[in-house]
């Protein structure tokens, strides 16, 4: 009983989401955060100009605290592909995009489409909240606290990131990652990578709540955008359940001194 109300309400989540994000809507209707004295890349270099993919944009261009520089060119980060043109894979192709990790349930592929990539880019499937309770699912509409408290506590949640911050670490080429809206469990993503990278904090928030610019999300728009509160409540779940990040880094996430080490060989210059 208690998995067919999860399938249900999964199913209910996801034929919403498809009505409301399954097509590219006009962005950049909003003004983007304050840039940090950390942001090395402006919003219209950073963005990919991808036609049928929002907030798709690259995830490097930022200084760390100790005065390294995220390199660019290397991790990408977008809304989903089932709708990318030709064109948007001729650029993701044009960017070396060898990998890429679509973070949605399976219920949203289904509904949605599976990814339209390049050809010959490796494709993964790390489902974050496909395990999680059914408020959890039914929350993924309006963002809210509970779903980013999932990206912690849900099984197979940490499995996921982990696979994509894996990727990211050892594959040659350049690694994009992505869900329906490129903004919440990739949002949790990027702020993940940024953090381990040692990228200052306010600076983190800046690059997540670029998703209200990439997107044209109002203030308070939920369904479209982000707000830091969501943020906030990630960090402080990792916070309880493993006491800090570096302890959700590695007891969490399970990612070792040598995962981490090569994560910044990679990426720092």
């Amino acid at each position: 009983m208690r998995r067919n109300r999860a399938v249900q309400a999964a199913a209910v989540v996801t034929i919403a989401l498809s009505a409301s994000l399954g097509s590219v809507a006009t962005a950049f209707a909003a003004d983007p955060p304050a840039a940090t004295s950390s942001v090395l890349v402006n919003t219209d270099n950073r963005a990919l100009g991808l036609t049928g993919a929002l907030n798709a944009r690259d995830a490097g261009g930022y200084r760390t605290v100790d005065g390294h520089t995220v390199r660019t060119g290397l991790v990408f980060r977008t809304g989903d592909l089932s709708k990318a043109a030709d064109a948007d894979l001729a650029e993701l192709a044009s960017l070396n995009v060898a990998s890429i990790h679509d973070l949605r349930t399976s219920y949203e592929r289904l509904f949605m489409g599976v990814d339209k990539v390049p050809a010959g880019a490796a494709e993964h499937h790390d489902d974050i909240i496909g395990q999680a309770p059914p408020q959890v699912m039914v929350s993924t509409l309006s963002a809210g606290t509970d779903l980013y408290r999932a990206f912690i506590t849900a099984p197979g949640a940490n499995e996921g990131f982990a696979n994509v911050l894996r990727d990211i670490a050892y594959n040659p080429g350049g690694v994009l990652f992505h869900c329906t809206a490129g903004k919440d469990r990739t949002g949790w993503t990027s702020a993940v990578l940024l953090t381990i990278l040692g990228v200052d904090k306010d600076t983190v928030y800046y690059d997540y709540l670029l998703s209200n610019y990439y997107r044209g999300a109002k203030d308070g728009d939920m369904m479209n955008g982000v707000t830091a509160s969501a943020l906030d409540s990630a960090f402080d779940q990792v916070n309880k359940s493993y006491g800090s990040f570096d302890t959700y880094v590695r007891d969490g996430l399970k990612l070792s001194a040598a995962d981490v080490a090569a994560l910044k060989a990679k990426l720092l210059a």
